[in-house]
């Protein structure tokens, strides 16, 4: 971590917050419904993930959107160190 960064920890995500995430612009060109849920895994706890994916497939969102080059946020997260508990959410 930079030195002139200050990890945050215990951040407050309340309902709006999270609700925010629901109308976010895509990320360059990616497809809208993926962009969201990118976006939300890079910067969401994974209680706070969970409650975004309620309200996201509400909305009429699709947890297994794909990218541009077809793959699902679960296909690209798989690998990662920390994602179990992100993926048991994506896979229900």
């Amino acid at each position: 971590m930079r030195a002139d960064k200050i990890k945050v920890i215990d951040e407050v995500w309340d309902d709006a917050r999270i609700d925010s995430f629901l109308d976010k612009e895509p990320l360059g060109d990616e497809p809208a419904d993926f962009s969201k849920l990118l976006n939300a895994y890079r910067s969401m706890r994974v209680e706070d993930f969970g409650i975004f994916l309620q309200r996201y497939e509400a909305r009429g969102g699709d947890k297994h959107a794909r990218d541009n080059a077809g793959q699902t946020l679960s296909d690209i997260i798989q690998g990662h160190r920390q994602s179990a508990a992100f993926l048991a959410l994506l896979s229900d």
